[in-house]
């Protein structure tokens, strides 16, 4: 049986606070009471539970993670970037998802009241940022790491350039003589949609090559609807030499449908993505795509939350770190 900071106080005839401040250097004591305490410490090899200890002080040494799902292909990379942040630092991770809905959040919500973590990283499960926000207002603190390019500013948070990102896959397809591009959107509700929407589009507009209503394609993020809008678009016999996904899912998606419909990428239709997820290096033909710094946004979310536990605010503005553009066989042979 595992000694007890009571069976400490009983050897050395003190109460579990006496032994609780020796332990934590806190309060005035009577040295010969405290060596007292520190000797039975040492007869005993009583070993304090670091979270008690750290409680005790006001800091757990944990930060808590809410994200959606780690299904999700590109959630990985920025979680091991704050984990990368964090074990340096000797922090640990409370990792959160929201599988089972209302429920996972329950349990969340129970771990937030019971102050298990001293501050909080969050990608935001759909619905839940009017939830954070409000943790983030009654003292918690909160950086979010930003996919959708939503936030109002309320939340400290860490997001890339969604608007120029696209606008580097619209330069590298005229570039290479694309002037007719599919374009497969995200959800309408999604900052990020509208952002990549409006940077592909205006770079195509400047260069006098309006993208029309019917190839403009509505997604979901998958790979089964990435498929469904180019069989979509080659049944209703849209015109177009190249597709522009909205993430990488999708443009793995739409390579196949064309694959199916004996169109050759990138001969016949050139492909690009977003994201860069590690599966985009290894499609067939592998994929060009704009390179979100996934690592990197986790690594400075969790460098902002640990400089914030040693008094630096939390900025009032979003960190950006910007995309980069890889270029693969799907647009050049």
């Amino acid at each position: 049986m595992p000694i007890t900071i009571a069976d400490v106080a009983a050897r050395a005839k003190v109460s579990k606070t006496t032994v609780s401040r020796v332990l934590n250097g806190k309060g005035e004591l009577d040295e010969s009471t405290a060596a007292r305490v520190r000797a039975v410490i040492d007869e005993l090899g009583y070993v304090p539970s670091s979270r008690a200890v750290g409680l005790a002080r006001g800091r757990t040494r944990v930060v808590g993670m809410l994200v959606p799902s780690l299904t999700w292909p590109w959630i990985g990379d920025v979680v091991q970037g704050a984990v990368d942040v964090l074990e340096t630092e000797r922090y640990g991770l409370l990792l959160f998802t929201c599988n089972r809905g209302e429920e996972s959040m329950r349990q969340f919500g129970a771990q937030v009241s019971a102050k298990s973590f001293d501050g909080l990283l969050v990608i935001e499960p759909e619905g839940t940022l009017e939830y954070i926000a409000t943790l983030h207002r009654r003292g918690l603190p909160v950086v979010l790491i930003d996919d959708r390019d939503q936030t109002s500013g309320e939340i400290p948070s860490v997001g890339t350039t969604q608007h120029d990102g696209a606008g580097s896959a619209a330069r590298h397809l005229l570039e290479i003589g694309r002037t007719r591009p599919l374009v497969i959107s995200g959800p309408e509700r999604f900052g990020c949609t509208q952002q990549r929407s409006a940077g592909f589009a205006s770079v195509f507009a400047e260069a006098g090559h309006p993208i029309d209503g019917d190839r403009q394609l509505l997604g979901d993020f998958t790979v089964a609807r990435g498929a469904d809008a180019v069989r979509t678009a080659l049944k209703s016999d849209v015109d177009f030499d190249a597709v522009f996904a909205h993430n990488d899912l999708s443009a793995i998606g739409a390579m196949q449908a064309l694959r199916e419909a004996g169109r050759r990428v990138p001969q016949d239709v050139a492909v690009v993505g977003f994201d860069d997820i590690p599966t985009a290096a290894h499609t067939q033909p592998p994929l060009t795509t704009v390179h979100q710094p996934l690592r990197e946004m986790g690594e400075a979310a969790a460098r902002t939350l640990l400089a914030h536990f040693e008094g630096t605010p939390l900025p009032n503005r979003p960190t950006i770190i910007p995309t980069s553009f890889t270029t693969r066989p799907s647009t050049v042979a």
